[in-house]
């Protein structure tokens, strides 16, 4: 992807410094400050969606991020994600901006000189909003957006009005609410004096008496509001989970495996859960299209019963006001037995994608958990990328979910690595007792079985509490 200058700036190119290794600071003060045109950015979208908290018309937005550390291409890619998350809340890109600096700007993210050109550029675009690529501090937000005159969104709060956008469960619509007001809760600032709620005395224009206000500012009152709404929107989600935690536990007094689908958004799980257990989930080719949690009862070759869960999709520096509010959601992964991290073979830095899902799984204690890489949409990879992905992971699995190339190795491989019951048993079992053949269909492993004129003579692998009462028809 090439850059270049902004039109200001002298119209100076990248391509006509090739030998420059900007990895390594080898480069002038001008050339570090500078702010560059991401090319390839501008986007236009077909169709308007809705908040759930707020009217969002379609936006024009220009992007900006600051390149502090990693390669051009990687700051690029990171770029080129911002505007599908821009694409996918309904904005239209009309350009974006990186500038190379050591650190982002403690008053205005990216400098106040920069921040007179940012505005010229919005200006000369037309564009009424500016998306940062980074988690601004409320006085960066502040003093920006009094520079450029337009609206000033940074990372966090797109994602957060993209969840808002899918969120369709009860539950999900919680936690997505429980995040934005986390977020809100710092950024609250008062607009002008009229919104002031102490007056009284002189302040009050010598109202005096029976003049003065309620003793709070309006500030204090939202607060105040804000604190007794995340009270109750936190008491709603523990309620709600105690559902989620008594269908676990059904789960684990029957000692059903359960996998979990777990990556970064888009890489294409939901298709591969269709593909495993034919669910029938949304599939679409958008950032966070699923947030609420499925799972669906799977069967592997032999007749061992698990569980698929679907999970809601990671990316690089998801807001940690979501890791915090869909915890609860997330604990489906930390207590599965099986993790198949799912990758898109095609995105062109499958390695930050498996960075920032891992960042994720360590939030939520499931480092532990045994983990299956599975590149997905292996069609749309060429030969050389499979070569160059097969070095990164070479005990990874490649399938398509689209194709449904490679699905029946996966689900062989689901097979071996899903824990198997620990007791061996023969028995014979009469015929009158076809409740425990099932019972060792649907809960153990198989090995032989055979009708004599007796019963069914059957060796099983089971779990502990089947063996014993298979026990009193134990052969020798």
């Amino acid at each position: 992807m090439t850059t270049e200058h902004d039109a200001g700036a002298g119209g100076y190119s990248l391509a006509d410094s090739d030998e420059t290794d900007y990895t390594l600071g080898e480069y002038d003060l001008s050339e570090r400050a500078a702010l560059r045109r991401v090319a390839g950015l501008s986007t236009e979208l077909a169709d308007i969606s809705e908040v759930e908290y707020r009217q969002l018309r379609l936006e024009r937005v220009v992007l900006v991020g600051v390149w502090t550390e990693g390669t051009l291409i990687e700051a690029e890619n990171s770029m080129v994600e911002l505007a599908r998350l821009a694409e996918t809340a309904g904005s239209e890109v009309l350009q974006g901006l990186i500038q190379r600096r050591d650190r982002p700007d403690a008053a205005t993210y990216i400098g106040s000189g920069k921040a007179r050109e940012l505005r010229d550029v919005v200006a000369f675009t037309g564009a009424d909003t500016v998306i940062c690529d980074g988690e601004l501090t409320p006085g960066q937000l502040r003093q920006l957006e009094q520079v450029v005159m337009v609206k000033v969104v940074d990372r966090t709060a797109l994602i957060l009005d993209i969840f808002a956008q899918h969120a369709r469960s009860r539950e999900g619509k919680a936690q997505v609410e429980l995040a934005q007001l986390q977020y809100l809760m710092p950024r609250l600032r008062g607009w002008g004096e009229s919104l002031s709620r102490q007056v009284g005395g002189r302040a009050a224009g010598g109202v005096g008496i029976g003049g003065r206000g309620p003793g709070e500012t309006k500030l204090e009152i939202d607060r105040r509001r804000i604190t007794a709404r995340m009270a109750r929107l936190r008491k709603d989600i523990r309620e709600m989970k105690t559902s989620r935690d008594v269908k676990r536990s059904g789960r684990e007094r029957t000692q059903v495996p359960s996998v979990v689908l777990a990556g970064y958004t888009n890489a294409g799980k939901s298709s591969l859960l269709n593909r495993l257990t034919g669910a029938g989930v949304l599939v679409e080719n958008a950032l966070f299209a699923t947030l609420d949690p499925t799972v669906r009862r799977a069967q592997t070759a032999d007749g061992r019963v698990y569980t698929l869960a679907d999970t809601v999709g990671f990316v690089r520096h998801l807001p940690h006001q979501l890791v915090e509010a869909f915890r609860s959601t997330l604990e489906e992964v930390a207590q599965a037995d099986l993790i198949l991290h799912v990758v898109d073979a095609s995105d062109p830095d499958p390695e930050a994608q498996i960075r920032a899902v891992r960042e994720v799984l360590a939030d939520v204690d499931a480092l532990g958990v045994p983990e299956q890489i599975v590149f997905n949409k292996c069609d749309a990879a060429d030969a050389e990328t499979q070569l160059r992905l097969r070095s990164l992971a070479p005990s990874a699995v490649f399938v398509s979910a689209k194709s449904g190339e490679g699905i029946g190795g996966l689900a062989a491989l689901v097979e071996d690595l899903l824990p198997r019951p620990e007791e061996s048993v023969t028995a014979l079992i009469p015929y009158a007792r076809g409740d425990l053949i099932a019972r060792i269909h649907t809960d153990g492993e198989v090995l032989a079985e055979d009708h004599t004129g007796d019963g069914t003579l059957i060796s099983a692998r089971v779990r502990a509490d089947l063996a014993a009462v298979l026990s009193q028809f134990a052969t020798a």
